[in-house]
């Protein structure tokens, strides 16, 4: 049970930094940011109402919720990738994301969280794509694990967490 209810919660399973990060891999992890909205978009845009209140496991977020954090997210990663771009190794603000996803505006129509996705990822991948070596090593620090994180290791972690609640939603709307 225990098994099952993790696979639910990590479909795609968990991050895996590789042990060398080439220019090709950058550039896939790149592209899977520039098209999250889109896949996104596709997978939900046929949705109820009703539907947008399915879960993708028991305790788990709805698809509202899950687009909504998304986006809340993702607004927070640019925000530290620019402090990491123009900061020497800044302490990062954490948020309680699960705090977060009961907020009112997490029972907002989604649209308004698809359209900042949209732009946010087109301005992100944009950026990213234009990174020189040095600045893919610029790190920031998470006070809550205390550990330095690098600009290239970052876009790998949200290139898995635009898949991972990718993933979230298709299994969600097989309930």
């Amino acid at each position: 049970m225990k098994d099952q209810l993790e696979k639910l919660r990590y479909p795609i399973g968990k991050f895996s930094k590789p042990e060398i990060i080439t220019d090709e891999i950058i550039k896939s992890w790149i592209n899977t940011i520039a098209k999250f909205p889109e896949y996104l978009k596709n997978e939900v845009n046929k949705l109820s109402v009703k539907d947008l209140e399915l879960t993708y496991r028991p305790e788990g977020w709805t698809i509202r919720q899950l687009i909504h954090h998304c986006a809340d997210s993702h607004m927070n990663s640019f925000i530290r990738f620019k402090l990491a771009l123009t900061e020497e190794t800044p302490i990062i603000k954490p948020y309680k994301e699960d705090l977060w996803s009961n907020l009112a505006d997490s029972e907002m129509p989604i649209e308004s969280s698809i359209k900042i996705l949209e732009g946010l990822h087109a301005r992100w991948a944009f950026l990213l794509s234009n990174l020189k070596g040095e600045e893919l090593k610029r790190e920031f620090i998470n006070p809550e694990s205390n550990k330095r994180l690098d600009i290239e290791t970052a876009i790998g972690i949200y290139a898995w967490h635009c898949n991972h609640h990718l993933a979230h939603v298709i299994n969600a709307k097989k309930v």
